[in-house]
């Protein structure tokens, strides 16, 4: 419920304000759906399934005075996988395929000097956590970054978009609620805090207009201490917190008519905390897009 209160108050708190005076907003929900059957006399061992992520993308920004700039941004998107066994055709449970919430606030003092101090927070979660099958957690983990320092426009167009890299110091808390028992269900909320310093840049730009648009967000985060270093002391992982973590998001979307669009998705990520291996996820989807503002 703590976790589900926090996301709430993310959520919620840039909309309270919203009503109290003119923001640029922009928001679309859109829905992708992949399907393929085989009749019972297909050979060959196929199988049906049928997949669907839905996507809902909000900004809203506004200068709030000749000196401060507000930007609140969410990406939301969750998915599932149907498979049909090859034998039986009878369906299986449904598969998580995506599962994302990003949610981050931005306020940049505009003072027009070559760099801008701000300060951000960022929520980073998941509706479901299905890592125990047997155990369903909501909003789990969820990771806080709170940061402030220095923002630069690199670029910026009225009609094509910009380029905005940030660099500055960050704290993180982690808070993860992990299974104990499953007979009876038990968990244990645990918490790591992190800081250090965090470097993220920001594109937007638009290619074609109406038709053709790219999307960006690199984050490099370098951490200085841990709460954990005390008792990862000794253990063969005890300086993987000192690597530094990447999360690099890149979107193409091309626009067929007003309600279709195509999109190409990507994501890089490296945590050796978590895998000494780079992570590596792509998307290609064709689907329906509903644009809200």
């Amino acid at each position: 419920m703590r976790k589900i209160a926090i996301v709430l108050m993310f959520v919620l708190a840039p909309s309270i304000v919203l009503a109290q005076g003119e923001w640029k907003l922009s928001g679309d929900l859109s829905l992708n759906v992949t399907q393929n059957a085989y009749s019972d006399s297909w050979t060959g061992g196929e199988a049906g399934t049928v997949s669907w992520v839905s996507i809902a993308n909000m900004i809203a920004e506004k200068q709030l005075s000749p000196k401060y700039h507000w930007r609140n941004t969410g990406k939301f998107s969750f998915g599932q996988i149907h498979n049909q066994d090859p034998e039986t055709n009878d369906w299986e449970k449904p598969e998580k395929s995506t599962d994302k919430i990003d949610i981050e606030s931005v306020l940049k003092m505009t003072l027009g000097a070559v760099v801008d101090p701000y300060v951000a927070f960022r929520l980073e979660s998941q509706f479901l956590d299905n890592s125990v099958p047997e155990v369903k957690r909501l909003i789990n983990p969820i990771l806080l970054t709170e940061s402030a320092g220095a923002s630069r426009t690199l670029y910026k167009e009225e009609e094509r978009g910009e380029v905005i890299t940030r660099l500055g110091l960050a704290i993180r808390q982690r808070i993860d609620r992990t299974v104990v028992s499953i007979e009876p269900e038990e968990t244990s909320t645990e918490t790591t805090t992190d800081g250090g310093l965090e470097w993220v840049t920001d594109v937007n730009y638009v290619i074609t207009p109406e038709k053709l648009r790219y999307e960006s967000k690199l984050s490099v985060f370098q951490a200085f201490f841990n709460s954990e270093s005390d008792e990862l002391e000794g253990q063969p992982n005890e300086d993987y917190w000192k690597s530094p973590d990447l999360n690099w998001e890149n979107i193409i979307t091309a626009s067929i008519n007003q309600y279709v669009q195509v999109s190409l998705y990507t994501q890089l990520l490296y945590d050796k905390e978590i895998d000494k291996r780079g992570r590596f996820k792509e998307t290609l989807a064709l689907g329906v897009t509903y644009k809200l503002f």
